[in-house]
């Protein structure tokens, strides 16, 4: 530490694990939760959508979701997400992470309720509204990235930071969770009040016209979490870090955290002042400055979670085509509409309870021990093997002997992207990026994960078809492969201040200052 590091960030860095930073955990990993609801509920629903609205008169087989509209439903969302993480990613650093931060929670309240609200009774009406309502909460969902990782990160001591930044992101795992369960409620409620025929018995009465509002519900109930958090983000103040740092307004800096830590801490504006005077790091994000600083990091973070959401989006928004490829869920028509639903619902939250929950946990527990590299070769290493042990071999596990094998491998590879790369991609950019452009830099590489899911989303709907399911999960192993090679860009910061990560502290004053006059 140097001697004249601030004393509120020093103070932040040393606190003891007290109330407020659960409470931020609860705040910041609840629009997480709403996140992962509100992005993988629509897989869960894609099939019913396909018998409601796409059903040809006479065909052996229920009504499916022609590829492009299957894509386009699945994959909309991350597009708008893309965007949002960029901009709002962006407005955190210019405006402040408290401001911006109410504004996302509402844009997807809004549209989780309008995605459930689409319009018309024809399908490309009905298609097209619920396309652009998810696109905005899309939108909205990427804001919450840059800005809970930030916040969090900003918030916590650097012994527990990256526990409390990786417990705000497993909150994703019960929002899966919450997902799949939802969809099983209402599922069950549907069947018990409106019993029906399986396809082959009788087409027509397997699926009934109330079940259009079954899909409705499960969109929306995306939107109470989210608002159940609302006045509690409302109040939260500023970032020290924020306000300290990039505002330069040192007083009100000491008096936030003073309530929050509960303790005096000196306000010291002449250091603020000092540091203004030297134009110690106050390179911006294109300069020769920050290249040379960051530009390796801006690359692993970017890199290694557009590759890990390659394959992380193909399993999770497709697994429902690769279990019943493998024959663990029915053939479509063999079952009522609400039972397929009911079915894939079970498959994915038995999924998530197993494997995907736990293997946040374990990430939780581990990543200020063994360090956020450890865990990141680890999990991309076991990734591919476990896809490379599912794809060489795959006829032997498409026998109904060998599923449950299957599927416990299938398994163990959601386990180890969660207690792996899955949860350090989304920590690592919060911790290695100077203040002033954190919540960019936190942006622009959950932006290259999204891109890397609407690569998965899109690519995987036709690589399936083209290629066939065994040659998809071979190259998914090779992009995993790719994933542990480019981590290797990535510093450790375990046990480290965000400022001796950034370049921000006292011991690089000389260096800092010179790299400014070069940019």
């Amino acid at each position: 530490m140097a001697k004249d590091q601030l004393s509120v960030l020093n103070a932040l860095d040393e606190a003891k694990t007290q109330w407020y930073h659960f409470t931020a955990i609860v705040i910041a990993g609840m629009g997480f939760f709403t996140d992962a609801y509100d992005l993988f509920c629509i897989s869960l629903v894609t099939k019913l959508l396909g018998r409601i609205y796409y059903q040809q008169h006479g065909s052996a087989d229920p009504g499916s979701l022609p590829s492009n509209v299957s894509a386009a439903v699945n994959g909309v969302a991350f597009c708008g997400t893309l965007s949002g993480q960029l901009f709002f990613g962006w407005l955190g650093d210019k405006l402040g992470r408290k401001r911006v931060y109410g504004m996302v929670l509402m844009v997807m309240v809004l549209c989780s309720i309008a995605s459930g609200l689409s319009f018309g009774k024809q399908p490309k009406a009905v298609i097209s509204t619920l396309c652009f309502f998810r696109f905005w909460l899309g939108f909205g969902i990427g804001g919450d990235y840059p800005l809970s990782a930030t916040i969090m990160s900003e918030y916590a001591n650097k012994k527990t930071r990256g526990a409390f930044i990786a417990a705000v992101f497993a909150m994703q795992g019960f929002g899966i969770l919450a997902g799949g369960m939802v969809a099983i409620i209402v599922s069950t409620v549907f069947k018990e009040l409106y019993p029906a025929p399986s396809y082959t018995t009788d087409p027509a009465a397997s699926i009934f016209p109330e079940a259009d509002y079954a899909w409705r519900i499960i969109l929306m109930f995306g939107a109470i979490p989210a608002l159940l958090t609302y006045y509690w983000r409302a109040k939260m103040p500023e970032t020290a870090r924020y306000t300290a740092l990039v505002s330069k307004n040192a007083k009100k800096a000491a008096a936030d955290m003073s309530k929050v830590l509960q303790v005096e801490v000196e306000a010291e504006p002449e250091k603020i002042e000092e540091r203004s005077q030297q134009g110690r790091n106050d390179f911006g994000l294109f300069s020769k400055a920050f290249l040379s600083r960051h530009g390796l990091h801006l690359l692993g973070t970017t890199s290694t979670w557009f590759l890990l959401d390659i394959a992380f989006y193909s399993q999770n928004l497709f697994q429902k085509d690769i279990f019943s490829a493998i024959g663990w869920i029915p053939k479509a028509n063999t079952m009522s509409a609400m039972e397929e639903v009911f079915k894939i619902s079970r498959a994915q939250t038995l999924i998530a309870l197993c494997s995907t929950v736990p293997g946040y946990w374990f990430t939780v527990a581990f990543i200020d021990r063994i360090g956020r590299f450890t865990i990141q070769v680890m999990g991309f290493f076991f990734m591919t093997v476990f896809m490379f042990a599912l794809a060489i071999p795959y006829h032997h596990w498409t026998l109904k002997a060998n599923r449950v094998g299957f599927v416990v491998i299938y398994s163990l590879t959601f386990f180890f992207s969660n207690f792996g790369p899955n949860a350090t991609t989304f920590v690592v950019p919060a911790e290695i990026f100077p203040a002033r452009l954190r919540s960019t830099c936190h942006g622009i590489s959950a932006a290259a994960g999204k891109a890397g899911a609407m690569v998965g989303a899109f690519g995987f709907q036709y690589a399936e078809k083209g290629i066939g399911v065994k040659n998809t999960l071979i190259i998914l192993g090779v992009v995993n492969f790719l994933g542990l090679l480019f981590t290797f860009l990535v510093p450790e910061s375990k046990g480290k201040s965000l400022e001796e990560m950034s370049g921000e502290g006292d011991e690089e004053t000389g260096t800092a200052t010179q790299s400014s006059q070069q940019a």
